[in-house]
């Protein structure tokens, strides 16, 4: 090949190669024109994450009194309702108990109607000694009118003058003996009365002793983290199990410090978890912030103060409150990982909840034991008080209250 044709080939490649440098360029050039203008027109309006997790209440399954675990109506993993007996502790020492205080308050009763049975005879013993008083000093009247004639002697005068005034003491004494009785028993009645209270205190104790030694489930949920086993010797408020209601989850995803700066209260949230993938989308919304980062909260904080510091970018907790009909098509378990995304477009909502929470936590299943006490209490008055008051339906009758467990299992 001559010079002049290898000069020519140089030549074309030379102007291949900046044909297509520049068409690289101008490619580069493009799609960085075009992702600039994503970003700035759509992206920037958005914050993401895969540091999130599902979080909910773990709520713990605590007895209120000691005993001995006879038996467990449920186990992990398995669906319970609120009020539904999870844990049967052995009541035979509660149970005695409760019938001595059942018995202390029906002697109680009885012996409070015999003060207000006293009070009539006391007030007719009072009635019985004024008679003897004006019995006695009319005999002692007619006497000193005829003692003038000599037909009384002055002995008989004084004898009748000792007997009015022995009536006059024995009615001062029968008159004390009333008032007496009736401080007992004034501006109350019997079942009011302060010995009757006493008793019906000790035996309503008696009873919550009795009752819960049935644990019961205070929430709806799953039961995990179960501890405990049959005939475990349990001690007040030592975690047994757990229950985690499903239908209450939320999302904690830990954003970057830099990432919260235009993020408010309400603004949407997309969510994806990792054990649907993609395919399942849920929505949300951003319910509040954590009043201080991971790394302040965590059991063994930095000390920055001591000189060995290096500058880590921080993670802010944000709570991302979800659809409940979401989660109840594709429910979700506490500690499953989440992808989050959070649209920052809107920022009139607020940076900080600025007002406490409406509805509080709470559970009723230990409203009824108390009800049943009063029940059996009031039954009680009532059955040795003559029928005088009107008992409740006895609906705390104590050992028809005991739950039928199933077979003990461990």
């Amino acid at each position: 090949m001559s010079s002049n044709q290898q000069a020519a080939a140089a030549a074309e490649n030379n102007g291949k190669r900046r044909r297509l440098l520049i068409s690289l360029t101008a490619a580069v050039v493009v799609a960085g024109i075009g992702y600039g203008l994503y970003w700035g027109l759509y992206a920037r309006h958005f914050e993401n994450t895969d540091d999130a997790y599902v979080a909910g209440n773990v709520v713990q399954v605590t007895p209120l009194v000691g005993g001995t675990v006879v038996s467990i109506a449920a186990d992990d993993t398995q669906l319970v309702t609120a009020g539904q007996p999870l844990i049967q502790l052995d009541r035979a020492d509660s149970q005695v108990t409760m019938e001595q205080a059942e018995a202390q308050l029906a002697q109680a009763v009885r012996e409070v109607r015999t003060l207000y049975v006293n009070n009539g005879s006391l007030a007719a013993n009072v009635a019985l000694r004024e008679a003897d008083v004006a019995k006695a000093r009319d005999d002692l009247r007619r006497r000193q009118a005829i003692a003038g004639s000599g037909a009384v002697s002055s002995e008989e005068i004084a004898h009748a003058q000792t007997s009015l005034k022995a009536a006059e003491s024995a009615l001062l004494a029968a008159q004390e003996q009333l008032a007496s009785n009736k401080v007992l028993t004034d501006q109350t009645t019997v079942e009011k009365h302060p010995s009757v209270q006493r008793a019906a205190a000790n035996l309503r104790s008696a009873y919550l002793a009795f009752a819960r030694s049935t644990i019961p489930a205070p929430v709806t949920g799953y039961v995990a983290k179960r501890s405990v086993q049959v005939g475990q010797r349990v001690q007040p408020g030592a975690p047994l199990m757990a229950v985690v209601p499903l239908d209450q989850v939320w999302v904690d995803a830990n954003f970057k410090e830099v990432q919260i700066t235009h993020m408010r209260i309400g603004q949407p949230v997309e969510l994806e978890a990792d054990v649907y993938g993609s395919k399942v989308k849920y929505t949300g919304h951003v319910e509040g912030f954590s009043a201080g980062t991971g790394a302040a909260f965590s059991l063994l904080p930095a000390q920055n103060a001591t000189g060995n510091w290096i500058k880590v970018v921080q993670r802010l907790p944000v709570r991302i409150a979800l659809d409940a009909k979401q989660l109840k098509d594709h429910p979700l378990r506490v500690g499953l990982s989440m992808n989050v995304t959070v649209d920052v477009r809107n920022e009139e909502g607020a940076a900080m909840v600025n007002a406490t929470k409406g509805r509080p936590m709470q559970t009723n299943v230990y409203d009824k034991v108390a009800e049943d006490a009063d029940a059996l209490i009031a039954r009680i008055i009532a059955l040795n008080n003559g029928g005088r008051t009107a008992a409740p339906a006895a609906t705390g009758a104590p050992r028809a209250m005991a739950p039928k467990f199933p077979a003990a299992h461990s």
